[in-house]
């Protein structure tokens, strides 16, 4: 599933008006870019801190990747109005319930046989900064796919202010995560389970790593 040149001009030039704001006026950094495929199947997994990683995360991606589409699942509320449904939609995102969504989830699949998608596997937001537990589902995704998995940790955004100057944050990828032992198990919730605590754990030892107390080991 390919989005046409028009539409991937479109999403390029935005994320960069984007930019300006994120790393021009403020000081957003970007850290281990370089471990982003260029292409086949990516998955970026963040953890979820502000309303605006959404908006930020994207930027970091699509900085390094021009003239790509970053996809991202988003909660079905931000598609209740017209103008929204149509700005959000133009930017890859697409609506999935709250509960079990099979629609969603088979769109899932289908754009991770050789796009880029963008998920937060808590599946909420924590505004404190505390790295909350991964949805099974992540795990069942990863399983059922096999993309490139990038854990990714998202740093600051949480105290940012719009419109603000001169703050602080940061995203850092970290490396592919091997997940070939747990692919190897039975396709059941145990193993779904398995391979979405190691991608928390991975997250969790990029924050750590940046000394950013969690609430993990």
């Amino acid at each position: 599933m390919k989005a046409p040149f028009v539409q991937r001009c479109w999403v390029t030039f935005s994320i960069y008006i984007v930019g300006i704001y994120a790393s021009c006026l403020n000081r957003f950094v970007i850290k281990g870019n370089d471990n982003i495929p260029h292409c086949g199947p990516v998955l970026i997994a963040s953890n979820h801190i502000s309303a605006y990683d959404t908006i930020f995360l994207p930027w970091a991606v699509i900085r390094y990747n021009p003239l790509q589409m970053l996809w991202a699942p988003a909660k079905e509320e931000l598609f209740e109005k017209r103008f929204q449904r149509l700005i959000y939609a133009s930017w890859g995102a697409f609506p999935v319930r709250r509960k079990r969504d099979v629609r969603a989830g088979r769109r899932l699949n289908t754009l991770l046989l050789d796009q880029k998608v963008m998920l937060f596997p808590e599946g909420t937001r924590h505004k404190d900064g505390q790295l909350g537990p991964g949805n099974r589902g992540v795990g069942k995704i990863i399983y059922d796919t096999r993309p490139s998995v990038i854990p990714t940790a998202l740093i600051g955004l949480n105290n940012w202010k719009f419109p603000g100057f001169r703050q602080d944050a940061a995203v850092i990828f970290g490396a592919a995560l091997d997940f070939s032992d747990l692919f190897q198990l039975e396709d059941c919730k145990e193993t779904h389970v398995l391979i979405v605590d190691r991608l928390m754990q991975a997250i969790s030892n990029l924050l750590i790593k940046e000394r950013v107390d969690c609430g993990r080991k």
